[in-house]
């Protein structure tokens, strides 16, 4: 008779030396039928080194339909970008966006659901087969119990995106109402929250690192949603003020600026095999015609080949990280 193998990874994982810890942003409470509830609360997970030796905080947000754990463990097993973080000497948390993972989602208060995450769409997104550049994939796309393990975590965003991104940013504001100044690392649909929390805290914010932010601006998201406010869905505060989504579209570039974005250090990032990277080029215009002083950063022009969307969880992603933390260190 064959012995079955356990699954004991911690036999083999490195010791990590840590401080661990976290809390909750609470929701904002609602009544209804006579009954009081709590709408978007925000789950946050803290690590940090024995010693902190970096000024601010790395707060990373997750994209869509995912939760935070994407900045922990890779999937084929190996420390994350939030450990990598700490290693450097960064206090670092995590959170799980109102209605992912471990902040809950009830369509009673937060509204209707989005559709559900398929399997296609997640290998639309993450590893299309056509791309014959993309070698930095964890694990073999004929792997099923690999990919079942990968989808696992997906569930439905909220089906009203501009909602989703206020909640979002309204949280992280607290948040940094909380622990004070803080450098911003989003991921996909979190990128326009970066926008909307520098808008809401220019003064919290230090830098926002944007890993191929969700865009480019007023497109439709396939099963998310409009982005109607040029680079976000939610409204930001323009100068002039504008009275209306219709006003961003129509408005010459330039004519509009984004007052609490100016001299804020940001650094777009993007893959060499991403179809996702494309969106990023525009993003940036939009933001500098706008005041801002956005700069990509191609990984494959620093000699990080071979990447797709989920840069940040394959094969080199300690590779894809050192040059965000070079422009760290410079720019902050």
């Amino acid at each position: 008779m064959q012995k079955h193998q356990h699954y004991a990874p911690w036999t083999e994982a490195v010791t990590r030396t840590i401080r661990r810890g976290h809390f909750w942003i609470p929701g904002e409470r609602i009544a209804q039928n006579g009954l009081t509830y709590q709408r978007g609360p925000m789950y946050v997970e803290w690590e940090a080194p024995e010693v902190v030796s970096m000024p601010y905080p790395v707060v990373l947000m997750h994209g869509g339909g995912f939760q935070g754990t994407e900045w922990f463990d890779t999937p084929d097993g190996r420390p994350g970008w939030a450990q990598r973080f700490v290693e450097k000497g960064y206090a670092v948390l995590v959170i799980d966006r109102p209605g992912h993972g471990r902040s809950p989602f009830h369509v009673e208060t937060l509204g209707e659901m989005g559709p559900p995450f398929s399997y296609e769409g997640g290998q639309h997104i993450y590893f299309p087969q056509s791309d014959e550049r993309h070698t930095q994939w964890p694990f073999s796309p004929d792997d099923p119990d690999a990919m079942d393990e990968f989808i696992a975590g997906y569930g439905p965003l909220p089906k009203d995106l501009a909602l989703s991104q206020t909640l979002d940013a309204d949280r992280v504001a607290v948040l940094l109402d909380r622990i004070g100044p803080a450098i911003l690392v989003t991921h996909s649909a979190s990128g326009p929250d970066g926008w909307l929390i520098a808008d809401r805290r220019p003064e919290q914010v230090k830098a926002i690192v944007a890993i191929e932010p969700m865009g480019p601006p007023f497109a439709e998201i396939p099963n998310i949603g409009l982005m109607a406010w040029g680079i976000t869905a939610a409204p930001m505060r323009f100068d002039p003020p504008a009275v209306s989504a219709e006003a961003v579209r129509d408005a010459q570039p330039g004519s509009l600026r984004l007052p609490s974005l100016t001299g804020l250090p940001i650094l777009i990032v993007t893959a060499e095999a991403s179809a996702f990277a494309a969106a990023s080029p525009p993003t940036a215009s939009f933001l500098n015609a706008a005041g801002a002083s956005a700069e990509l950063l191609h990984l494959a022009d620093r000699g990080v080949y071979g990447n797709g969307h989920g840069l940040i969880y394959e094969k080199n992603s300690d590779e894809a990280l050192l040059p965000v933390l070079q422009w760290l260190q410079n720019s902050v």
